[in-house]
């Protein structure tokens, strides 16, 4: 046994009832923690020996950023091994939408707000674009003293952010074993939370969509049409207040139904104006 804490005859005690046998305990258990730490040290300082040794770290929780609703996206998983470096990529939520604020997060709940914030920073320089068109890369990199460093790059301007932080800073081995704990004990609740995010999330993207479309091709709608979506489209909204995924996945399909024609009329107008005034032999060159 090694470890200061293995001194202790309960420690000694309890081990020997869970393995049905009495451990070691020749060796001076604070010497093999210090020789250990020397040894880890010299490799990290880039000194080779006559033995080979492969001594690895790894991160503790999970590493991502905040997603839409709230969610935690996990980039790095627990017990990945050091040096390591992922990326994913992320797009815009709104029209038009020409900065993105990142939110770096570690933990393994579901939910950003029982997860713990480590740092955020901003993206600008976003070309506008439609919503889902534009192409941000996040990267995570943990270096082998455990410091990470968290980079942001649209893909089509090279705009790019970044931040650096040490993920173990003020986190203690007892307060990483709770998060690990909760982690486990309210998996299930998280994920029908996450679940009921993604509902609320789609749904409010769908009402805006419809709203907006609304608000530009109205016009192309007979009033008891125009007036059916709406319908339809408060009732979205009013269900989007309930903790209820079944009533919102309703909801979403009926929107989603109910706007079929009025998508089909929009699309007409937009190939009738890209047509307008070109002839067909015109078309045929193209």
């Amino acid at each position: 046994m090694v470890g200061g804490a293995t001194r202790m005859p309960q420690v000694q005690h309890a081990v020997e009832q869970f393995f049905g046998q009495m451990p070691l305990t020749n060796l001076d258990p604070d010497k093999v923690v210090a020789l250990g730490a020397a040894i880890q040290a010299n490799l990290l300082a880039g000194n080779r020996g006559n033995d080979e040794w492969l001594l690895l770290d790894v991160i503790p929780l999970s590493l991502g950023i905040e997603t839409m609703g709230g969610l935690a996206e996990k980039i790095i998983p627990r017990n990945s091994t050091l040096p390591t470096a992922r990326a994913q990529e992320f797009t815009t939520y709104k029209d038009g939408q020409t900065a993105m604020s990142i939110h770096v997060v570690q933990g393994e709940r579901e939910l950003v707000c029982d997860c713990r914030s480590l740092a955020k920073f901003e993206l600008r320089g976003i070309p506008p674009m439609v919503a889902g068109a534009a192409r941000i890369r996040v990267t995570l990199q943990v270096d082998a003293d455990g410091l990470l460093n968290v980079s942001a790059r649209e893909l089509a301007s090279g705009v790019e952010a970044a931040v650096s932080v040490k993920p173990t800073y003020g986190l203690s081995d007892a307060e990483i074993t709770r998060m690990l704990q909760d982690s486990t004990q309210h998996a299930q609740d998280d994920m029908h939370a996450r679940a009921l995010r993604e509902l609320q999330t789609e749904g409010q993207q769908l009402q805006e969509a419809v709203t907006q479309a609304l608000q530009q091709d109205g016009s192309l709608l007979k009033n008891e049409e125009r007036e059916r979506i709406e319908t339809l489209i408060r009732a979205l909204h009013d269900t989007l207040q309930l903790d209820d995924r079944a009533a919102l996945k309703r909801a979403i399909s009926s929107l989603n139904d109910g706007t079929v024609s009025f998508a089909q009329a929009r699309m007409d107008k937009s190939v009738a104006s890209v047509l307008t005034g070109r002839k067909i032999s015109d078309l045929e060159d193209k």
